[in-house]
């Protein structure tokens, strides 16, 4: 709120102060009314300008005095006498032109430069199964992921040979990995950043939990392999898997429910029904309850390698 009153209060006092202390007429209204104006687009601007903007452009304003400063030399000591004299009468022009130059080529491969400036665990490096997985675009949508999401071009590249395969079930994952991280960078709960480092190693795994670790960040997966490559190299993982199976509803037994059963089981008279997470659910004496909803009782719970087995029987 006080940002707000600054900002009108700005553009009232501008004319106010032109027409009481300069000219009274309108014109000089309209020009405190213009100044008040560029005050408070500046003060906008530079409110949304990260100070790691301004230090990039700072230094593309180097970069441009630099090359200006070279050219000088050159034609101090190498020029021709017309050369010379073409360059005393435009030398100025040039100069702002190269600064310009600077600063633009800074700003434009700003998100690369950012990508490697930072870091802390609220980097996420997403990796290739989350985003071909697609539910990373989810967790950041419901802000359940913050900070900033990395994108390591090696990864990219690896979807974009995906893409280009002829295998047509890899192509479609490699297409919408792409698609994945072309719906991340539009989001705006969370920045993306694009970063050109590649760590050497001998594995793509190896690689993102390198560039994780370099960056002090985590590391967002669906794969196993990194998952445990990233406890090796003391790189927290978050894997997206893992956090579906956590958020499984609790089941206890002696609990009931009401259960669509839709098919007939291994045994006599057993019956299967799937609760929304997919659990399967075994039913005894539910064959004759198939095609219908029915109120079941649980009675017990076997958790296995592949997933959990619920078993109960008609209430």
């Amino acid at each position: 709120m006080p940002i707000w009153i600054f900002r009108i209060s700005t553009l009232v006092a501008f004319p106010f102060l032109t027409y009481t202390y300069i000219r009274q007429d309108w014109m000089t209204v309209l020009g405190g009314l213009l100044c008040g104006a560029l005050l408070v687009a500046g003060e906008v601007l530079f409110k949304r300008l990260r100070l790691v903007k301004l230090m990039i452009a700072c230094s593309g304003v180097l970069l441009g005095y630099l090359l200006f400063v070279l050219f000088d030399y050159g034609m101090d000591h190498l020029a021709t006498r017309d050369m010379m004299a073409f360059w005393q009468m435009h030398a100025h022009k040039i100069q702002i032109g190269l600064i310009v130059f600077g600063v633009l080529a800074s700003l434009f491969k700003s998100r690369d430069l950012e990508g490697l400036s930072y870091t802390g665990s609220h980097l996420k490096v997403a990796d290739v199964t989350a985003l071909m997985d697609g539910r990373i675009v989810d967790l950041c949508e419901i802000n359940f992921l913050s900070g900033i999401i990395v994108l390591p071009v090696f990864v990219l590249e690896a979807l974009n040979k995906m893409s280009e395969s002829k295998d047509p079930l890899e192509r479609a994952k490699g297409r919408r990995g792409l698609d994945v991280a072309s719906r991340l960078q539009e989001l705006s709960e969370v920045a993306v950043r694009v970063t050109n480092k590649t760590p050497k190693a001998d594995t793509m795994e190896e690689r993102v939990v390198k560039l994780a670790k370099s960056l002090d960040a985590e590391v967002v997966t669906l794969d196993f392999n990194v998952s445990k490559a990233a406890a090796l190299h003391n790189v927290v993982a978050l894997n997206v898997a893992d956090l579906a199976t956590a958020l499984k509803p609790v089941v206890l037994p002696g609990e009931s429910m009401s259960l669509f059963i839709m098919k007939d089981g291994k045994e006599k008279e057993q019956g299967i029904g799937y609760l929304d997470d997919g659990t399967m659910v075994v039913v005894e004496d539910g064959r004759k309850h198939i095609g219908k909803r029915a109120e079941v009782s649980v009675y017990s719970i076997l958790q296995t390698s592949s997933g959990r087995m619920i078993f109960a029987k008609i209430k």
